[in-house]
């Protein structure tokens, strides 16, 4: 495969540079520049400032406000972005429904639901998983009830990232009992300020509210906001799932981490041991460089795929597993290297024992959370064990 940019691609490269160092929103860079995190509003800003460019829609379809970028140029963004450490962009709404709704819904969807989505004028969750219906996810338990021109939703939605922020939830809902659990599914969008949507937090192990559980009670639901065909919702969700697995790979962050790993290697932090000349640590190092070169190569191919007009394969789940065991080796690669500093700092602990605040490392005070954080990336999507089992079927035909 060849990597090398030509003249334009060097040109367009330099074009990306500048807007990350120059016209990003002044609130987007102070995050940036104090190492913050990035809060919904923030994040929010950031979008409206790539949609102010024309590049919002970097997957989508020109006639509907796509970039119209190659490969190469989506895999120059990627890398750049990563590198000036911009936030990510929130999939729900750009990378998961939107395929959907302008692959498969009609005309009048298409016109209601992708500007704003373009423009980040509306916030999107995705509703999929339930208390009792996670990998086994054809196993939903959640009711739309067809009732003149409404559908009745009844049922809970679980592990719903930032549904505390979206404005629109995309909903899997049985709409009627077959012989195969994955028939009788519809895919639904629903407005999350409809009487009857309640959204309760789940705190994480890291001490944040990032996902949620959001109950539907009787909740009317226009038949308009059906996409598709009603009980052809389970070939939908295997659409947007492996756009979802393509996006979890994140290979583009983890080569900025594993490059930010270096440099720390090669100027520990005080009070950090100095683990450089540590063999058997290194090893480890390189094993996670030379997986996530490989992993690159993959996801450059997938990037041509999607380029064509056409979903992710199975090429999708192998970019799902190595991704996010990249990112959990990352992970304990950096607890390792903050050491003692990776524990929990409790602030009240030192006053009351009369020492002094310790002075940690820049970086250490997020290893720890950001090392329980990840442990969902292998589950959410689709754990990877299935995904083992979507690659033996599709690629080796068992």
């Amino acid at each position: 495969m060849n990597i090398n940019f030509s003249e334009q691609e060097l040109a367009f490269q330099q074009e990306v540079q500048t807007f990350f160092r120059e016209e990003l929103p002044e609130s987007v860079q102070a995050h940036i520049d104090n190492g913050l995190s990035f809060s919904a509003e923030v994040t929010v800003a950031y979008q409206k400032a790539l949609y102010k460019k024309g590049w919002a829609g970097i997957n989508w379809p020109v006639e509907h406000g796509g970039t119209g970028w190659t490969p190469t140029q989506k895999y120059i963004f990627q890398t750049e972005s990563a590198k000036a450490k911009a936030p990510r962009q929130i999939p729900f709404g750009y990378s998961m429904v939107a395929p959907i709704i302008y692959t498969f819904g009609n005309e009048e969807q298409k016109q209601r639901f992708l500007p704003d989505i373009l423009a980040s004028n509306t916030w999107w969750c995705q509703g999929y998983s339930e208390p009792n219906a996670g990998s086994d996810l054809a196993g939903l338990k959640t009711r739309a009830v067809r009732d003149g021109d409404h559908y009745i939703v009844n049922g809970t939605k679980t592990w719903t990232t930032l549904g505390h922020h979206a404005d629109w939830i995309f909903c899997l809902v049985r709409t009627s009992d077959e012989d195969s659990k994955q028939k009788g599914i519809s895919f639904l969008l629903i407005d999350m300020t409809s009487p009857g949507v309640s959204v309760k937090p789940i705190i994480t192990l890291d001490g944040r509210r990032e996902v949620n559980e959001v109950a539907f009670q009787d909740v009317k639901v226009p038949v308009e906001n059906l996409v598709g065909e009603e009980g052809r919702g389970w070939t939908y969700a295997k659409v947007l799932l492996t756009h979802e697995r393509t996006n979890i790979a994140g290979v583009a962050v983890s080569k900025q981490r594993l490059s930010a790993l270096y440099d720390l290697l090669n100027q520990p932090p005080a009070g950090c041991p100095d683990l450089k000349n540590n063999s058997v640590f290194m090893s480890r190092v390189v094993q996670v460089e030379m997986e996530l070169k490989a992993l690159e190569f993959t996801d450059l191919r997938v990037l041509s795929s999607v380029s064509t007009g056409t979903a992710p394969g199975p090429e999708s789940s192998i970019l799902k597993i190595k991704g996010t065991e990249i990112q959990q080796a990352l992970d304990e690669l950096y607890v390792e290297i903050a050491g003692i500093y990776a524990l929990p700092f409790v602030p009240e602990q030192y006053d009351e024992a009369g020492y002094e605040p310790r002075i940690e490392p820049f970086f250490a005070p997020n290893a720890a959370p950001h090392y329980y954080n990840n442990r969902k990336v292998t589950i959410y999507g689709g754990s990877n064990e299935i995904q083992k089992n979507i690659i033996a079927k599709q690629v080796l035909g068992l």
